[in-house]
């Protein structure tokens, strides 16, 4: 990882020169302020902001208008698709994809006049998540590992792992393989021909 101090735009060009032996990309119109930390590899393109105390791990693409709040985890591999805010609460593991647009909140009950005063409610995306473009993820909830959440979809309580949901409320419709193939009736999948089981509602390869 690097620490990095807030970069003016005309100083980001001499950053990626700087650091370009560590595979770090950051478009010269993108803002990072101070006390950042962001792993090898990874590339922050357009008009994006990350914020104070955010740790972004390595090998990361972060599209065009994309703002990473105070204090924002994200793990390794991870692809944050345009117009996407992942505010204060949020984590995000490895390999999770967030599609354009997708929504994620921290507070329930907002109110302008009585802010939280960063007692925000914490959302967990497991690794191999994927979120649909505009989404909307409420928080306080837990995505499952390798779960699938369709476009449009509005997710109002966890979701299991390799979990399909769709639909406003986001409703259980199916199972996902690893792969990111709908799996059949037989827990089958058609791609890559892996074959799960459930035991106590909990989706598992076969044995």
């Amino acid at each position: 990882m690097m620490q990095m101090e807030r970069i003016q735009r005309q100083e980001i060009k001499k950053l990626n020169k700087q650091i370009g032996e560590q595979k770090v990309y950051v478009h010269p119109t993108s803002v990072i302020d101070e006390n950042v930390e962001i792993g090898e590899g990874t590339r922050i393109w357009h008009f994006s902001h990350i914020q104070s105390g955010a740790r972004i791990g390595k090998d990361c693409s972060l599209g065009q208008n994309v703002n990473v709040s105070n204090n924002v985890i994200i793990g390794d591999k991870v692809k944050i698709q345009n117009n996407v805010s992942v505010y204060e609460g949020v984590e995000l593991e490895e390999f999770v994809f967030c599609g354009p647009s997708c929504v994620f909140t921290n507070d329930l009950t907002p109110r302008a006049r009585y802010p939280k005063k960063h007692k925000y409610k914490k959302t967990l995306v497991k690794h191999d998540a994927t979120l649909g473009a505009n989404c909307t993820i409420l928080c306080g909830h837990t995505i499952g590992e390798y779960a699938m959440v369709a476009a449009g979809a509005v997710v109002t309580k966890d979701v299991k792992s390799h979990g399909l949901v769709a639909g406003n409320p986001a409703r259980h419709i199916g199972w996902m393989c690893e792969c990111g193939q709908i799996l059949d009736k037989q827990l089958s999948c058609s791609d890559c021909g892996m074959k799960y089981q459930i035991k106590n509602s909990v989706l598992e390869l076969e044995d």
